[in-house]
């Protein structure tokens, strides 16, 4: 159920600052955003001339809407972060799957806080440090900090029932006691004073604050040594050890202290891969990387803000600075909110040059295997895939799933250098090896890309009734890149041959499938697997016909007189370049003195002499040069897989 007419003139609209929300029919809220102008933003979905993909599917499935005026941007920003928490909309950026972000935890409203793995949403009187890439990683950082600095587990049975009594000891001490692991607090072996001392150390370990507890460290080493108390002092060195050699494996970037976040992301059809990286004091502690459920349907500036918005709503320090790889629409109010939340000036901004920019291509990289990995383990691709052809199947009435499709495209300039392409996808993936390249026959003085057309077709099927191997697989669908004018040449073409397959034309400005005897296009979902698919097809043929016709301009731009000439090839021509500088040089020289240049003999001086005042013009003299071979990207020899 779509808006209804009289709510789309959002008359009750305020043009002020807030946050909106687009709902259901049955009030679900669908997607929550935030505006500088409540009126202008909602208007803008409503007025159908909103370009971004995932717009006309929400407005289809949007039914009512509220909203909520705020004092500034900020305050939206902070209260669209509220209430994504508290719906969960399917349009807004979401990770996948939340518990995949463990924390660590410090207890701080417990008279001897304790330090704890956990999963849970943030509790008010508890500190969180993360999140971490996955539980192994939060566990052994636990185990590291408590060598360093003994704490209490929150697990220890001993430290609960010394909660449950106001802090007091029990007089029994744990199994970490008795071992020397824990601090005692079961038996008041430490004051409260001297373990919020600990706690607060512990912190500055988690916050990656390393070079202060080594400082503190050494400075109490020292000190239980001059008071000669070696054994504290021996543990107190046990512990600077263990910092030291966590220092030791963390990557040194910078001889400055660098308090930056850098963020790495890359997208897939409905998804994102996201990895940060934290570096503090100028060394690299950890990569988090997490998956969120938007892709290539929102443009990247508003998936980078809603996963900064996502990623700070939750994680427990801000840095001085924030690296993304573009700027979010809403920089200043996104910098705003986040000096908000630190308490001191937050930049937000894409790195140009130098280390931090390299940083940046390290997060991305690791952005890219994450997305990877997910994929590999959820099957993501043959899932989508199937999908997709089963969507093909059922929307354009096919007799069966198209496995094999092929996509036809023309390049041309004004009806010069005509080259045409024929793509394959097996299973929903391009299959390389079959791909076709053709070279348009018919003479024209303007591009005339339905009559091309035409010509490719006849001229594939042509091929395969003579049982050309090339062409003898016959596709499950023909799509041809244009509108109804390259439908009708398709099915004309097929019609000169005597074939009968699928075929239909893909319309790029509204992506419009146009099929052979139905009066209205299919559009496809916006946010389909077959839309998805088939875009990706019509680009490739697109991207193959493009590079196939830039390789045949240069070409024939790099042609002159010489090429018609028995016996002159690159070499003999970089020598005729080098002896005379020019063709009209050479075209004035004599027969013998052309003679002259190594390789060539009387006869040959002859052919080129004669060759060049017969065309009667003056060209550049360059080596030639054929990309051709390059273009097809399959290690194949340049004339493989042509059809001329």
């Amino acid at each position: 159920m779509a808006l209804p007419e009289d709510k789309r003139r959002l008359d009750d609209v305020p043009d002020a600052p807030g946050v909106y929300l687009w709902k259901a029919a049955d009030g679900r809220v669908l997607y929550v955003g935030k505006a500088k102008s409540l009126r202008k933003r909602m208007r803008q979905y409503v007025s159908g001339h909103d370009e971004r993909e995932r717009v006309p599917l929400l407005m289809e499935q949007a039914a009512d809407y509220s909203f909520v005026v705020t004092e500034n941007e900020v305050e939206g920003l902070i209260l669209e972060n509220s209430l994504i928490k508290q719906f969960d909309p399917p349009f807004n950026v979401r990770y996948r799957d939340d518990k995949s972000f463990p924390f660590i935890a410090l207890t701080m409203s417990d008279p001897f806080p304790a330090i704890k793995y956990t999963r849970e949403r943030h509790r008010e009187g508890t500190r969180y440090f993360g999140p971490y890439t996955d539980a192994k990683a939060a566990r052994e950082t636990i185990e590291v900090v408590r060598r360093i600095h003994p704490v209490c587990r929150a697990t220890c049975v001993q430290w609960k029932r010394v909660t449950a009594h106001g802090g007091e000891p029990v007089g029994t001490p744990c199994f970490d006691s008795h071992v020397g692991k824990g601090p005692g607090v079961c038996v008041g072996a430490i004051s409260r004073e001297e373990y919020a001392k600990r706690v607060e150390s512990v912190a500055a370990f988690l916050e990656g604050r390393r070079t202060e507890v080594v400082r503190e460290l050494e400075a109490a080493m020292h000190e239980a040594a001059a008071n000669l108390e070696y054994e504290r002092a021996a543990r107190l060195r046990n512990s600077l050890d263990a910092v030291r050699r966590v220092l030791e494996r963390q990557k040194v970037v910078s001889d400055r202290p660098l308090d930056l976040d850098v963020f790495g992301i890359d997208r897939a059809e409905t998804i994102s891969g996201v990895h940060v990286l934290l570096v503090r004091e100028g060394r690299v502690l950890a990569g988090n990387e997490f998956v969120v459920d938007k892709g290539l349907d929102v443009p990247f500036e508003e998936l980078v803000e809603g996963v900064l918005e996502r990623y700070y709503a939750e994680a427990p320090h801000v840095p001085r600075e924030v690296a993304v790889p573009v700027p979010p629409p809403d920089a200043e109010t996104v910098a705003a909110w986040l000096s908000g939340i630190r308490g001191s000036r937050v930049r937000v901004g894409v790195p140009q040059r130098g280390l931090k920019r390299d940083l940046l291509a390290l997060a991305s990289d690791n952005a890219r295997f994450a997305l990877a990995r997910y994929k590999h383990r959820t099957r993501y691709d043959e899932e989508r895939i199937n999908r997709a052809l089963l969507e093909l199947e059922s929307a354009l009435a096919l007799p069966a799933p198209p496995l094999r499709i092929e996509c036809y495209d023309i390049s041309t300039l004004h009806g010069r250098d005509s080259v045409g392409s024929m793509v394959v996808f097996s299973g929903g993936r391009p299959d390389k090896k079959a791909y076709r390249r053709f070279r348009i026959r018919l003479q024209t003085d303007e591009a005339n890309d339905v009559a091309m057309m035409r010509e490719v077709l006849r001229r594939r099927f042509t091929r395969a009734l003579r049982g050309d191997g090339k062409f003898v697989d016959v596709p499950d669908l023909v799509i041809v890149d244009g509108g109804k004018p390259q439908l009708s040449a398709a099915l004309h073409a097929l019609r000169d041959v005597g074939v009968r397959v699928p075929v239909v034309a893909l319309a790029k400005r509204e992506e419009e499938l146009f099929v052979p005897g139905w009066e209205e296009p299919v559009r496809l979902p916006d946010a389909s697997c077959a839309l998805s698919l088939i875009k990706r097809v019509r680009d490739e043929a697109h991207r193959f016909a493009v590079e196939h016709h830039r390789a045949v301009r240069a070409k024939r731009a790099t042609a002159s007189a010489l090429d018609s000439v028995p016996g002159v090839g690159p070499a003999r021509k970089k020598a005729l370049l080098a002896q005379f500088g020019s063709l009209k040089r050479l075209r004035e020289a004599t027969v013998a003195e052309v003679a002259q240049v190594r390789g060539i003999g009387p006869a040959t001086a002859g052919r080129i002499l004669n060759a060049l005042r017969a065309a009667g013009r003056d060209e550049g003299l360059r080596p030639e040069v054929s990309r051709s071979a390059g273009i097809l990207g399959e290690g194949q020899p340049a004339s493989e897989g042509s059809a001329r």
